[in-house]
This record gives structure tokens, sequence and C-alpha cells, in this order.
């Protein structure tokens, strides 16, 4: 009981963090984990700018390249570590004290992010935003801060592709006063546009509900042909029991 308390004491300030006034609204991410070209672009999205320091201890590559429908010698040439056979796990480089030193807390596996992060589609959706909300702030060890996890400790990985996002404000008329209003998030410099970023997120993030649960479209499959048998034997079974009590009666 006493580790219980302890464990739900430390993870106070994330839930009051989490419902803060000044935290965005979850936006929808509206993945589709049927969409095979959608996952190889996450895929490749994630092996460039989020392997380094994060891995996939759950998943193969040899399983993903399958699932996925990536061509095994275009996925060793394109999205396998130098030295790394296809049958290993997706581990990243970097060792648990490096990141300790470099980050003040090992970088965290994100095998099970969205899931994590919430039941349904809410993980999904705090993974798609948590991307779209970093911001500068000089004060932090890497410049930026994200809306979404306040005072994170990791850069911002996707920077080339949005830029570098500054809090925006604009004068607004508020009480009969000009005041400035904060009015969101703008990037400048990236090598996307902001409808390009959003989409690339979404491709990233689908791909991470994918090794979250790498069986689910066969699982679901399974479960639609399974109901499809039950009701049929259900007829079944009704219009034999209607023979065997008719010549009872």
């Amino acid at each position: 009981m006493k580790k219980l308390l302890i464990a739900i004491l430390a993870f106070l300030p994330t839930f009051a963090m989490a419902s803060s006034a000044n935290a965005p609204a979850m936006e929808h991410a509206n993945v589709d984990i049927r969409d095979k070209a959608a996952m190889q672009r996450g895929a490749q999205l994630y092996m460039n700018y989020c392997m380094g320091c994060h891995g996939l201890q759950y998943q193969r590559f040899e399983r993903t390249f399958n699932d996925l429908g990536i061509p095994l010698d275009l996925g060793l040439q394109h999205l396998v570590p130098e030295g790394t056979k296809v049958g290993e796990l997706m581990t990243s480089a970097m060792d648990t004290e490096s990141g300790a030193k470099w980050f003040g807390a090992p970088p965290p596996d994100l095998s099970l992010i969205t899931r994590l992060k919430g039941s349904g589609t809410k993980g999904q959706d705090w993974v798609f935003t948590y991307l779209k909300s970093f911001y500068a702030d000089p004060t932090r060890p890497f410049g930026v801060n994200n809306e979404v996890f306040k005072d994170v400790g990791m850069p911002h990985a996707l920077i080339e592709l949005q830029g570098l996002p500054t809090q925006a404000t604009e004068k607004q008329l508020v009480d009969g006063e000009m005041k400035d209003v904060y009015v969101g998030l703008k990037a400048t410099g990236g090598s996307m546009s902001a409808s390009e970023y959003d989409g690339a997120v979404r491709d990233l993030v689908t791909f991470l509900a994918y090794v979250a649960e790498p069986s689910r479209v066969d699982s679901e499959a399974i479960g639609k042909n399974v109901m499809i048998f039950l009701l049929v034997l259900l007829v079944l079974v009704f219009l034999l029991k209607k023979e065997f009590w008719r010549d009872i009666h």
C-alpha cells in the first residue's frame, strides 16, 4: 500500500499538468491503421528522426516490413541501421547511461506510447498534439518547451520539418483595453508547410499506433468473421429448436 501511495503521488504533477488551463485541447489524429502507405511513411520518419533516442523494444524489423508491405531489400537498404540484422528488435542505439546524462532521464521506449497516453484514440490524439506543440523557449536546455508536456526534457526532433514555432500574440480589445492575447503557435523555417507537417505527424502516429498493437487489424477481421459465424449458427440452432419442439407438441 505504501508503494502504491508513493506511485500515485509521483504522478500527481503529471495529472495536474495535463489538466492545466494553459494546455491546448487535444487535436484528433484521425489515423487509419489499415493505411499501409501512411505507416510506411511513418516508419521512415521514425527511423530518421526518432530511432536515435527512442527504441521499439517489442517490435522486429522483419515483422514490420512484412506487415507494412515493405520489400525486404528496400527495408534493409533504407530503414535498418548498418550492422543490424533484419530479425533483430528495433532497439535504440543510445544506452541508458548516456540518455540519462544528456536528457536528465533515459528516453522512454515508444512501443506502447499511443496506448499508455489514453484508451481508444485518446493516446493517438495526445501524441499527435504533443508533436505539434513544441515552441521556442530560451530558458530550456534544448531551447524548446512543449504546451502539452511542460518542461519536457527533449529537443524538438522534427524541427527540420516544422521549423521553430513561437507563441504568437495579437493586440485585441479586452474589457475596453488593448492587450496582447495569445493566439497559438506559429512556425517558420521548416521544410514543410503547416498542412504537410500535419500529414507527416499523422503518418508517424499511425505507425506508432500499429506498433502498439501489430495484430489489431487481423484481430478485428477474425472477430468480424466469428460474429458472422455465431449469427449464422444462432439462426440454425433456432430453426433446429423449432423442428424439435414441433414433434414434441
